[in-house]
């Protein structure tokens, strides 16, 4: 291991460590609240990014697995008197099937197409369960007593770290590398024997299982909500704006923009309450304007400026000052 690897993944260790170790030191329930959302949307986005950033595959959908996973969990779990993890885990086998079933078909179509029809797929998830399941589904009183906002967050930290490792070990394996070569030129790809198919439907089979993962601990957290909720299309908007903000394709890009997006947020909520969203708006799309690879390319270039700029002042002070000496 190189001294850079050892030190970034010293970087992690710590990074977890003080993460686990924070609702021991903060007893504000409002900051672990916002920990918990920071945790949910950098969720989403890493898990959006499996399919979006490295396979190249633009879907707006991925609220329906989300919700799939927030439905079956809730049902199980509160319904059927299935423990919550099994109940968490099946959401996101749910998820997985749904995502298979019509991954084939939707991958016929490209660009633009398949977006929009994901994005009608979410739609019509969304419709469903708003017609099947009209009311409020609220925690019993029994669950409520119990009630803890610290098992919350442990849940969602845990959802986190699962779904960064499982991107970072996707994408340095051989499958990740077939899947990137997929986003780059497909036909290409095919020519070399790589199974577009194949590394589309695996993309999506992990990044549905992982959102409906984050899904079901969703539905652990909320007291009450109607059913629809998860299914609505700002999940998958989010989702999107977040890996885009961050930086497609990387690991850390979804987690510097799930950072930035709910501080940011935040903020403005507080300070620009009725134009909040708006301002929001605009930002994201000078984001998108100006910083088409997101803010961790934007650091890179900027540190590369700042290494050539060092470099030419080694180079000019070891330049010769003088004439040549005879």
């Amino acid at each position: 291991m190189t001294r850079k690897r050892a030190l970034a993944a010293g970087l992690v260790v710590v990074i977890v460590a003080v993460l686990v170790a924070l609702p021991l030191f903060v007893k504000k329930e409002s900051t672990i609240n916002l920990a918990i959302l920071v945790g949910l949307y950098v969720s989403l986005a890493s898990s959006w990014n499996i399919l979006g950033g490295y396979t190249g595959q633009t879907s707006l959908g991925h609220a329906a697995f989300f919700g799939l996973g927030t439905l079956v969990t809730r049902l199980l779990w509160l319904s059927a008197g299935l423990p919550l993890l099994l109940s968490i885990l099946t959401g996101g086998i749910v998820a997985v099937l749904f995502s298979l079933i019509i991954g084939a078909p939707a991958f016929k179509l490209r660009g633009a197409y398949f977006a929009i029809g994901t994005l009608a797929l979410g739609q019509a998830l969304y419709v469903i369960v708003g017609h099947n399941w009209p009311m409020i589904t609220s925690l019993p009183p029994s669950e409520l007593a119990a009630y803890s906002v610290t098992s919350r967050y442990y849940l969602f930290l845990a959802c986190t770290l699962l779904t960064i490792g499982t991107a970072y070990v996707l994408v340095n394996s051989r499958l990740g590398l077939g899947m990137m070569a997929v986003r780059e030129e497909e036909d290409a790809a095919e020519s070399l024997g790589v199974s577009a198919l194949r590394h589309k439907l695996l993309a999506l089979g992990v990044s549905s299982f992982l959102a409906g993962l984050v899904g079901g601990a969703f539905a652990f957290y909320h007291v009450g909500y109607y059913p629809q909720l998860p299914f609505g299309p700002l999940w998958s908007f989010d989702s999107v704006t977040i890996a885009f903000i961050g930086g497609t394709g990387t690991i850390i890009g979804p987690i510097v923009g799930g950072v930035f997006f709910v501080l940011l947020r935040e903020l403005l909520s507080l300070k620009l309450v009725e134009i909040h969203l708006t301002v929001f708006g605009v930002l994201f799309v000078l984001v998108v304007l100006f910083l088409p690879g997101g803010i961790v390319q934007a650091w890179e270039k900027l540190r590369n400026a700042f290494a050539h700029r060092g470099e030419g002042k080694k180079l000019k002070v070891a330049r010769p000052q003088g004439g040549s000496t005879s």
